[in-house]
């Protein structure tokens, strides 16, 4: 009853904070002193601009705690200063493990390599931290997306497609494009133009294109680097009647996103379950914490060394498969999909 109480306490803190617009949120530390044998995960967030974030947050804190873990959760708020400051503690702290979801992999490799030292094992969360050797990369094939997106606009027809992507100070950007240029390739569609959003910022997409309005009209698909950044260039096509008219496709299913592709207005999100993924790591960073190496048979080269590493499969997610793939699986409910269709 108590440990029920204390996962109360902490959960409502961690909201309350979030929702003043503070910059991070974390477990009651209280516990800590209650009992000293608790592990204890630090979890330090890029930002929650991204929707699914929160997902993860969520499923990772709870998985930890029924592991008798607790989790420390820190947002930068999208502030790489902030984010090497945030780790920092952490480490004058002492937890048991270090999981990051990195605002700029490379701007961290100095404080990292300082938790290194101090022997507390690092987990790069859905975003690869190079040179640091981190005791684990988990994270969906990121490959593999990029080509569910450019499979999506192939099969659209599109001849000509641009590329609004997101940063590339996110290991995982040249990932995806490398994925969606092979089928371009492969299915001889022309690349006109790619563009990267720093710092995801989904505004930047639409600016984009408003000010290449022209060479927009020449294009037949879009791949945007996540859904938000698609919802905010299906906006601005909405404004020059193109809305639903050139193919737009993304990833994060978020629920925007759901809702435009049973609208007709973005034609396809590649699905990837956070639950898995989340659930995965909090098992995982709970092992590393006990002190136990991981074991798998995955490896990816980090720059410096290979690591560890484990990648969910992704899931491409349409009108046709939406119904089974996201609401069936209970990601979003079928009221909020469908809410702005015609019954």
């Amino acid at each position: 009853m108590k440990r029920l109480r204390r996962k109360f306490i902490a959960v409502a803190i961690m909201s309350a904070m979030i929702l003043s617009g503070c910059g991070e949120a974390m477990t009651n530390d209280s516990s800590d002193a209650e009992d000293s044998n608790t592990l204890e995960i630090g979890m330090c967030f890029d930002s929650f601009v991204i929707e699914r974030w929160q997902k993860d947050r969520d499923v990772f804190v709870d998985t930890a705690s029924s592991l008798g873990a607790t989790v420390n959760v820190q947002n930068a708020n999208g502030d790489v200063s902030k984010q090497i400051e945030q780790i920092q503690y952490f480490i004058d702290k002492g937890v048991d493990c270090l999981v990051i979801i990195p605002i700029d992999g490379g701007a961290l490799t100095e404080v990292v390599n300082k938790a290194k030292a101090k022997n507390i094992p690092v987990v790069c969360y859905d975003r690869l931290i190079r040179d640091v050797n981190a005791d684990l990369y988990i994270s969906f094939d990121n490959e593999m997306v990029g080509r569910m997106l450019g499979d999506a606009l192939a099969k659209q027809g599109s001849k000509k497609v641009v590329m609004i992507c997101g940063p590339n100070t996110d290991n995982n950007v040249p990932m995806v494009e490398s994925g969606f240029k092979s089928v371009m390739e492969e299915k001889g569609i022309e690349i006109l133009d790619m563009y990267n959003c720093e710092g995801w910022k989904a505004e930047l997409g639409s600016s984009y294109v408003y000010e290449n309005i022209d060479l927009i009209k020449q294009a037949d698909g879009i791949m945007c680097g996540n859904d938000d950044i698609a919802t905010a260039v299906i906006r601005a096509l909405a404004v020059s009647q193109l809305a639903g008219v050139i193919p737009v496709v993304g990833q994060d299913a978020d629920l925007t996103a759901c809702q435009h592709i049973v609208e007709g207005t973005q034609n396809m999100t590649v699905y990837k379950p956070v639950n898995k993924l989340a659930e995965q790591a909090a098992e995982l960073s709970v092992q590393l914490a006990k002190g136990k190496a991981i074991q798998t048979t995955e490896f990816i080269d980090d720059g410096t060394t290979t690591i560890p590493y484990v990648a969910v499969e992704p899931v491409a997610v349409d009108a046709a498969n939406m119904d089974e793939v996201i609401i069936e699986g209970g990601f979003h409910s079928r009221e909020d999909v469908y809410l702005n269709v015609a019954k």
